[in-house]
């Protein structure tokens, strides 16, 4: 067994046991641990050395900048591959940490392939690569390694998928990036209904974006609704939700994954999606900002989406 070893931050859970199962995959020999959050991940450091470090952002206790800033001030650390996996992809955040150290970034959500690829390449700087190299491992028929597959993106035809009133799942080969499209306004219908719209998000998956109506929305989880698009977001597919406040423009990533998609209405030719999105985000800065939103949400005219 390879001694080639990488340390995983983050404080989900789910996310965290996806990763490693996705690395698995890929890299048989590779030894991982995992750390809850900055703080333990820095318990962790002080202890023992690794050959990568894969870390989210924003966490309690201590944020993967802080990290990262504490890691690049040890002795004999400054060639230890540290890749940033976040949300965030503002110009001056990436500039922060690239100023901090940070060898290599991952934005949330990702694709497998990515995944992937940004792990080869900080290992090939390494110069620890070769030392995984071996025959990759035949695909599992359980369900956990296509949940992985789903999560980052990636496009298995055995991918678990909600079931719905349309007629055939959109095709599962990756499609281009496109720009979002307008915020979407349900059919009447649905409006007269009773359940009134929430307000305006964007939803993010792996390579594609949707401007989206938000129907409900609690500390847990939220419901919005998109257009039906050249494919439908697949269960346990990743997603980051944006949410914007209008009073001071701040805006909110929220990790989630797709935990159900139906048809809005019972037609064949529906053009709108519900998709239920599962939060996994724990820091309670977060937390915090969902609780302000839903309590001042009654008030707004509508959530816009982020840039």
């Amino acid at each position: 067994m390879s001694n080639v070893s990488v340390l995983i931050v983050d404080d989900a859970p789910f996310i965290r046991d996806l990763v490693k199962k996705a690395l698995r995959s890929h890299f048989p020999g590779l030894q991982i641990e995992e750390a809850v959050n900055g703080r333990k991940a820095q318990q962790v450091l002080s202890r023992t050395g690794f050959d990568l470090i894969l870390c989210d952002w924003e966490m309690p206790e201590m944020s993967g900048l802080e990290l990262l800033q504490w890691f690049r001030a040890q002795p004999d650390q400054g060639s230890t591959p540290f890749v940033m996996v976040t949300s965030r992809g503002d110009k001056e955040n990436v500039v922060e940490a690239i100023q901090a150290g940070v060898s290599d970034y991952i934005g949330k959500p990702f694709s497998n392939e990515q995944l992937i690829a940004k792990v080869k390449k900080a290992l090939q700087r390494a110069g620890k690569l070769a030392q995984l190299q071996a025959p990759r491992p035949r695909a599992s028929t359980g369900s956990a390694i296509g949940s992985v597959a789903n999560l980052t993106g990636g496009r298995q035809t055995s991918s678990p998928v909600a079931p719905a009133p349309a007629p055939a799942p959109a095709p599962a080969a990756a499609s281009p990036p496109r720009a979002a499209q307008p915020a979407p306004t349900p059919p009447a219908a649905e409006q007269a209904g009773g359940q009134r719209v929430r307000g305006q998000a964007q939803l993010r998956l792996a390579g594609e974006q949707f401007a989206c109506v938000i129907k409900h929305l609690s500390l847990r989880d939220a419901l919005v609704v998109v257009r039906r698009g050249e494919r439908l977001p697949q269960v346990f597919e990743s997603g980051v939700l944006d949410l914007e406040q209008d009073a001071d423009r701040s805006v909110a990533r929220i990790n989630g994954y797709v935990h159900a998609v139906a048809a809005l209405e019972a037609k064949v030719d529906c053009d709108w999606v519900k998709v239920t999105l599962k939060f996994v985000d724990q820091d309670p800065e977060k937390l915090d900002y969902l609780s302000r939103l839903i309590a001042s949400g009654t008030a707004q005219a509508h959530y816009s989406p982020s840039a």
